[in-house]
């Protein structure tokens, strides 16, 4: 998925001669953290909406000192959005050319949305969340582990790694899970956090809460 596919283009952009509480208003009126500024079809860069509160009066161009650059290229991967959501704590990321040109912008709404659907938040299952030392790694062994006793991994990511140790979070299928954490406990692992529900579609109450824990890394 690229994120050419999820460009919008209903939010209006702002030179840096348009006024202040225009900006304003567009920003509130559609819920964005931040404007976006381009000239003639050239991207700026973005303006938090905070920054337009303690200064409603005047052009924009006396902002230009709280720009922020930072966007996407069209051909990039939507995992990439993730990133910058939560680095420039913004909801909305723009989208440009190689030669710089603003394109659109993706909301985090839509992009939310898409990762939704995808098993490792959909799927009933369990969260287990492992530890190792980060030498001892292997993504073939945790899933041979798994697989071993009838489950399957719906997702899996790194949600803390440092020299000596990693924690790995899984979301697997939640058939014989005491029998997969005593197997991870054979192999040398620990056991972090273990999280089953019997009741299916009381397993996983926010799914995005459990995103969240992507957008720290």
């Amino acid at each position: 998925m690229f994120v050419q596919e999820y460009i919008t283009k209903d939010y209006p952009t702002f030179s840096l001669q348009d006024e202040i509480r225009n900006a304003f208003f567009a920003a509130s009126e559609f819920g964005f953290t931040h404007i976006i500024v381009e000239e003639n079809g050239d991207f700026i860069g973005m303006i938090p909406r905070e920054c337009l509160v303690e200064n409603e009066s005047g052009s924009i161009e006396q902002l230009k000192p709280y720009l922020e650059k930072f966007a996407l290229l069209e051909e990039t991967q939507i995992w990439d959005t993730i990133k910058l959501f939560h680095t420039f704590n913004t909801n909305i990321i723009p989208v440009i050319s190689m030669q710089e040109k603003y394109l659109g912008y993706v909301d985090y709404t839509d992009i939310f949305h898409e990762f939704a659907g995808y098993p490792l938040f959909s799927e009933n299952g369990a969260v287990l969340t492992i530890q190792t030392q980060s030498l001892h790694y292997s993504f073939s062994e945790i899933s041979q582990i798994v697989e071993s006793n009838q489950a399957k991994i719906y997702g899996c990511f790194i949600s803390e790694i440092n020299d000596e140790n990693i924690h790995i979070t899984l979301k697997i299928s939640s058939e014989n899970l005491s029998s997969i954490g005593e197997t991870f406990e054979r192999y040398g692992y620990t056991i972090i956090q273990k999280y089953y529900h019997d009741e299916k579609s009381e397993l996983i109450k926010d799914r995005f809460a459990f995103f969240q824990k992507y957008l720290e890394i």
